[in-house]
């Protein structure tokens, strides 16, 4: 009898579930139907669709990102297997601290290194459907234990790091591609993309787990911590607080439509259970919603996109203001998660890139959220604007070398610096006081070298000087030095 009680209570959770995931997959639908009334139809551009290239999922690239070609059509490949490995090591000197506190960033001369090891394995499930699992193993800790900057200097660091080596599982998922016409475009393998072929107007599902920037926020120069720039606030949108747990990883879905130049693309994603945790809500009690348009376009002969993000967060979660009154009430240093209730927060991002000639492309991103309360998952920023370049070294006799350069400024909002300034601590900044309000800067710039000798070898030397680390002036300036080895496989 109580086996049968069993049998029955999983029977009614398993529904409870599919009946969940109807409703998420019907609501993206829906949204995406609305907007399409919108948007307009344009005459096909040379520069197509959600293809890898186009998409350049940055956080799973294995480069190159896999190539888009109009041409005949090729034989459906059906299984894959690739991998990569990366470790970073980063070091500041000693550098001015009249004061620390709780996260603050180590005034003293230090160093840090992450490592991780991740398999890419694919199997087609049907003609246009794949699934795919990326086991990692991962050791290490970013400068401080991840804390001191809000534009954190290492997209390699997780909030979470270990001394000995341990396995995880960042991503499992299901993509499911609906062919809409237009011309057949072939899709070479790629880390989480089998080779084979689709059409460029194209409607693409992807459920599971993996990371929310796997599909926003993408960018060509700046997007990928294995290969271009590794500062947190240069590779994503610094204001776009994604769902994620403290991997940076979630589980939900997404919905792209693909039109002529023009993707709209929609998300429904879990948040955390507490902000910046490391379990998931998988009620979906807490989450998050998000859409991007884009639109891709030709300059004189030359690719570019424009995208349009927006996202709003729904859980509990703590008011700035709140925080502080109940501090002076009771004489305390205020604490968001004493006044945590649910409530939601929104933000937008705006993502700009475009090629110069065949060998320099430059890249822009601003971003905004409410700033009145707690970030709940990504980073201690309430406004960023950011710009760079990255130009290939085909000039210098060295195709495969990249130099890139790039600044951020990073803000908070009034109500967050009043939090801060009276000893509140965020997910990576606190240093029990500020007095001195300034932005956060910070300037990147790197070199990545191709090792001829050894195929698909390359070695990154990246420097980052951060003046206001966490908005403090009476803090810093800091130089960041950097040593990326990254192989693919």
């Amino acid at each position: 009898m109580l086996s049968i009680r069993r049998i029955k209570n999983k029977q009614g959770r398993l529904a409870c579930i599919c009946g969940k995931a109807r409703k998420i997959l019907t609501a993206l639908l829906a949204g995406l139907y609305c907007c399409s009334i919108n948007v307009a139809q344009a005459q096909t551009a040379e520069v197509q669709g959600t293809s890898p290239a186009n998409n350049n999922y940055a956080a799973i690239a294995v480069t190159p990102t896999a190539e888009v070609a109009s041409i005949a059509p090729a034989a459906q490949e059906p299984w894959n297997v690739l991998g990569q490995f990366t470790n970073v090591t980063q070091m500041n000197p000693a550098f001015r601290s009249p004061y620390a506190g709780q996260n603050s960033l180590n005034p003293n001369s230090h160093s840090s290194e992450t490592t991780d090891l991740t398999l890419f394995a694919g199997a087609r499930v049907s003609s246009n459907a794949e699934l795919w699992i990326n086991p990692e193993i991962d050791q290490g800790f970013g400068l401080n234990n991840t804390t001191g900057v809000a534009g954190f200097p290492s997209g390699e660091a997780y909030k979470v790091g270990a001394n000995a080596p341990y396995l995880r599982l960042p991503r499992l998922f299901y993509r499911k591609t609906v062919n809409l016409g237009g011309s057949e475009q072939i899709i070479n393998q790629a880390a989480n993309y089998l080779g084979g072929a689709q059409s460029s107007d194209n409607l693409i599902l992807t459920l599971g787990k993996f990371s929310v920037v796997d599909v926003f926020d993408t960018n060509t120069y700046a997007h990928d911590p294995r290969s271009d720039f590794l500062n947190w606030s240069i590779v994503e949108s610094g204001a776009f607080d994604y769902a994620a747990d403290a991997w940076g990883y979630t589980d939900g879905a997404s919905l792209e439509w693909t039109q002529s130049r023009w993707t709209l693309r929609s998300g429904f994603f879990a948040l955390s259970q507490i902000p910046n945790g490391t379990t998931l809500d998988t009620s979906f009690s807490q989450h998050e919603w998000v859409a991007e348009l884009e639109e891709r376009h030709q300059l004189q002969g030359h690719p570019g996109k424009v995208k349009l993000l927006g996202y709003i967060n729904q859980g509990r979660m703590g008011s700035y203001t709140s925080a502080v009154q109940l501090a002076q009430q009771t004489s305390n240093t205020p604490d968001t998660a004493l006044v945590r209730h649910g409530s939601s927060q929104s933000g937008f991002a705006v993502n700009l890139e475009q090629e110069v000639t065949s060998n320099l492309g430059v890249f822009s991103r601003a971003s905004m959220n409410q700033g009145n309360k707690e970030t709940y998952e990504f980073t201690d920023i309430n406004k960023s604007v950011s710009a760079g370049l990255s130009l290939r070294g085909s000039q210098w006799g060295r195709q495969d070398d990249t130099f890139g350069f790039a600044a951020v400024a990073n803000g908070l909002s009034g109500a967050a610096r009043n939090y801060f300034a009276a000893g509140g601590l965020g997910v990576l900044i606190g240093d029990g006081q500020l007095p001195h309000y300034g932005l956060e800067k910070i300037m990147e710039s790197y070199y990545s070298y191709s090792v001829r000798a050894i195929d698909h070898l390359m070695l990154t030397v990246d420097y980052q000087y951060i003046v206001n680390p966490a908005y403090n002036q009476d803090r810093g300036p800091v130089s960041i030095f950097g040593l990326r080895v990254h192989k693919e496989f």
